[in-house]
């Protein structure tokens, strides 16, 4: 790709990925925002939140500015695994135990919507980022058996959902070969894609329909009203609404939010692109798998066949230890035929997970609202997210509010024991993934 010269130096600023070298199109240049502005919304963060509420706010006729403190999809929404999951990233059963059956009914269902969203939107918006179908979650050892057919039963029992199978022995082989998985169940509804072309495809589709994008604009603060301020190092924008897209990157802007997530780096290789007998020694399908543990591994296929391969879990802000040894070693165990590839690329990137690992929706007032939290299943979520929040500034409100309903608490320990303490209870859950 050929980055036009008027373009700001955002690429470069952009963390090593696989995704950054392989970006598709141009999205052009968007401007630091300079001097004040009026809008309707004022919407802060540029990732899959922000370009979906930007979108859809501008498609029923608001006039929209988002403001991004780097640059479009620097977040997670442009380094992930790029998994499309319904589903939240807690068990349904966590909904229905804090909202009953019917809610929990409710959000399942819109969770499947986020999914149908998300190909909408690619279709409709022709965005370039090699979605595909198909998925696998990775029994490692008997009580995940257990567990995923059961999951299977519940889902198809208590919520009608059919798109789960079980697979085992030559029937997963055919999906993924490997004899690590006891057995695995297989998810049509869901599938993969390339996160930041999806991303900045949603921020340009945004700016066709008439939002105003700004790159290099850290929103510094809210000065709240009516109408809000926000401010960043060289303008500000006044608005009606302000919509909160920022995830593990808020960084104290709505203390009343402080706490309520906690950033978590993740970890992510590309090998170097295999053969064809390769690629259909691995995955031939062409689907994305992920594993059942607690802190889990997952991997897929990209266009050009090289294993996207994420794990590993830091709340330190340090990489841990033997990192890359430990990733290598899990591929070649995983697909001896593997051994000896090339890694291209190594990148990490911090996601912003909640207690109870559901997404953490809701609203400061009449006029701030707020989507953060998505603990892993963001691909598909956010992007519902931002349309809820459009149609909550709308004025129809019952969408969102079935989501903001899911009671959220801070993690213990204040700002000195709440990482500590986290670090301490994943340790726990690592132990029990080894037995």
């Amino acid at each position: 790709m050929t980055v036009s010269a008027s373009r700001p130096s955002c690429l470069d600023r952009r963390p090593v990925s696989w995704y950054r070298d392989s970006i598709a199109f141009d999205l052009g240049t968007c401007p630091p925002l300079a001097g004040e502005v009026r809008a309707d919304v004022c919407v802060i963060g540029g990732g899959v939140t922000g370009c979906s509420a930007a979108l859809h706010l501008a498609e029923r006729g608001y006039s929209v500015v988002l403001v991004e403190a780097s640059e479009i999809g620097h977040g997670a929404s442009g380094r992930s695994g790029g998994q499309i999951l319904p589903g939240l990233g807690t068990d349904i059963a966590t909904v229905e135990q804090a909202l009953g059956l019917e809610a929990a009914r409710d959000i399942w269902e819109m969770s499947r919507e986020a999914v149908r969203l998300t190909a909408e939107l690619i279709e409709r918006h022709a965005i370039p980022c090699d979605v595909s179908w198909g998925y696998l979650h990775a029994a490692v050892k008997p009580r995940h058996v257990r567990d995923l057919k059961a999951l299977r039963d519940r889902l198809a029992k208590d919520y009608g959902y059919e798109a789960l199978s079980w697979l085992e022995g030559e029937a997963l082989h055919e999906h993924v070969v490997s004899d690590a998985y006891p057995g695995a169940l297989f998810e049509s509804e869901a599938g993969h894609l390339h996160p930041l072309n999806y991303t900045l495809g949603l921020a340009r589709a945004a700016r066709d329909a008439g939002a105003k994008l700004h790159e290099g604009s850290p929103a510094l603060e809210i000065r709240r009203g009516s109408p809000h301020r926000v401010v960043t190092p060289a303008g500000s924008v006044t608005a009606d609404v302000v919509v909160l897209g920022t995830n593990a990157f808020q960084h104290g802007l709505v203390p009343e939010l402080d706490g309520r997530v906690m950033r978590a780096a993740n970890y992510i290789i590309a090998t170097e692109p295999l053969s064809a007998e390769q690629a259909a020694r691995v995955l031939p399908q062409n689907d994305a798998l992920s594993d059942a543990n607690f802190v889990l591994d997952y991997y897929r296929l990209s266009a050009d066949r090289r294993l996207i391969y994420g794990g590993e879990v830091s709340y330190t802000g340090r990489e841990p230890h033997g990192l890359q040894a430990r990733m290598d070693a899990k591929i070649a165990r995983l697909f001896p035929v593997l051994r000896g590839v090339g890694i291209d690329y190594r990148w990490g990137g911090e996601v912003a997970i909640t207690l109870n690992r559901a997404p953490d929706l809701g609203r400061i007032g009449q006029a701030l609202y707020y989507a953060q939290g998505y603990s892993g299943h963001g691909m598909a979520l956010a992007g519902l997210a931002g349309k809820l929040m459009a149609e909550a500034v709308a004025g129809q409100s019952e969408r969102f509010d079935a989501f903001a309903a899911m009671p959220h608490r801070r993690f213990p320990g204040g700002e000195t024991l709440r990482t500590p303490l986290l670090v301490l209870a994943t340790a726990f859950y690592k132990l029990r993934d080894r037995l």
